[in-house]
């Protein structure tokens, strides 16, 4: 034990003097835009709370009479005796807002991704994975005895050599929808086209994409118009759609009743608590019919993403609400987001090995429930310690 302790110890050292060391800020609040850290209440611009539901007051109400309705906790897995019907009406209510035959419900979508292509895929078969994509992916492709192809970051030339070098029964296009260090949409309208050239099958992980992308949020498939070309989409429910857990696997029925009967992590994970399952269909209800979520949202990104331009900072993307504001070395990152913290702007540093080398960032996310005021502040606050730190 002393031996495996020292050895730990020495690697918590290089990695806090390489400036990459991650603490984690207690929040002494629920999730929300305003939040108590360390004793004091900052702006909160690092959670995935995109449409601001995930203190909900509907969406709680729905979680609360859902424990009186069905209880805390199902003790079980789905196929023992965990599945009840709450369950079966989310699954029908994803797949019809996914336009897919059929869905299913796992713990994360990071247990989705890890059972997905262990299960659809042989030794006969291959995977093309994009190589950005979440470390869920990279992890369920390991899990899976496919022929792997990693193509070079949305390099649509690379991914094309690779699948016509190949000569696999079934071929697998793997994409993140966004790739969420980046805020960037796949260029999915390109990948449907080699698809379809090479008879390939498309998944798209839309974690970052599901309830506000798109015209009516159906994700980054619709933001390109290419919805009903994409063969599984996987997603969560942790993020926009009310910010708690769970994630699910929409595609045809084949697909989804082999992963029912195969899927390691669905087999031999809890079912989805009842309350987490009743909140996340009052979500979709209030998705699905008030559009003024998503539009604030658009309002919100548009007018920080300018207002960090105007400054002189770099950032990526386009109009996703994920902003990464480059600061490219990795310490000066640190620096800034603790002093950020100073002026109550709640932001976290990303570097190496979350993002390539000399590639730090901010990365900044953007809700609908920001107010302008609380937008101005950050623009300000990043301004005046950029100039600080010399970066502007």
């Amino acid at each position: 034990m002393k031996e495996i302790k020292n050895i730990l110890q020495s690697q918590m050292d290089d990695i806090k003097s390489a400036g990459t060391f991650k603490n984690e800020r207690i929040i002494e609040t629920p999730q929300e835009t305003q939040i108590n850290v360390l004793g004091k209440s900052v702006i909160n611009f690092c959670a995935n709370n995109y449409l601001g539901l995930s203190n909900n007051d509907i969406v709680k109400k729905a979680a609360i009479d859902a424990i009186e309705e069905w209880g805390f906790g199902l003790s079980s897995v789905r196929f023992i005796c965990g599945t009840q019907a709450i369950h079966k009406d989310l699954e029908k209510i994803v797949s019809e807002f996914h336009r897919m035959e059929d869905t299913i419900l796992y713990s994360s979508c990071f247990d989705a991704n890890g059972g997905l292509f262990e299960t659809i895929l042989s030794e006969k078969d291959a995977v093309f994975s994009d190589k950005l994509n979440h470390a869920s992916i990279i992890d369920g492709i390991r899990l899976c005895k496919a022929e792997k192809n990693r193509y070079n970051h949305a390099d649509m030339n690379h991914l094309e050599e690779l699948l016509k070098k190949s000569n696999s029964n079934i071929k697998l296009i793997a994409t993140d929808g966004v790739f969420s260090m980046d805020g960037i949409v796949a260029p999915l309208k390109d990948i449907v086209f080699l698809a379809k050239k090479y008879d390939a099958l498309i998944m798209v992980d839309d974690c970052h994409a599901t309830g506000f992308l798109g015209n009516e949020g159906r994700g980054s498939a619709e933001y390109h118009g290419v919805l009903d070309d994409i063969d599984i989409i996987t997603s969560t429910f942790g993020k926009a759609l009310g910010g708690a857990s769970g994630g699910f696997i929409s595609s045809s029925s084949e697909i989804v009743e082999t992963l029912r009967q195969k899927s390691r992590p669905y087999l031999f994970s809890n079912s989805l608590a009842p309350p987490l399952v009743a909140a996340c269909i009052k979500v979709f209800e209030i998705i699905t019919k008030d559009y003024s979520y998503k539009k604030k949202l658009e309002e919100n990104t548009a007018y920080f993403r300018n207002g960090i331009k105007s400054i002189g900072l770099d950032i990526k993307g386009k109009d996703h609400p994920i902003v990464p504001i480059m600061i490219y070395d990795a310490k000066k990152a640190v620096e800034m987001s603790e002093k950020l913290l100073e002026k109550e702007i709640y932001v976290i540093a990303f570097s190496f090995p979350v993002v390539p080398k000399d590639e730090a960032r901010i990365r900044v996310q953007i809700s609908a429930s920001h107010s302008k005021k609380q937008i101005d502040n950050a623009i300000n606050a990043f301004g005046e310690v950029a100039k600080e730190l010399k970066i502007i």
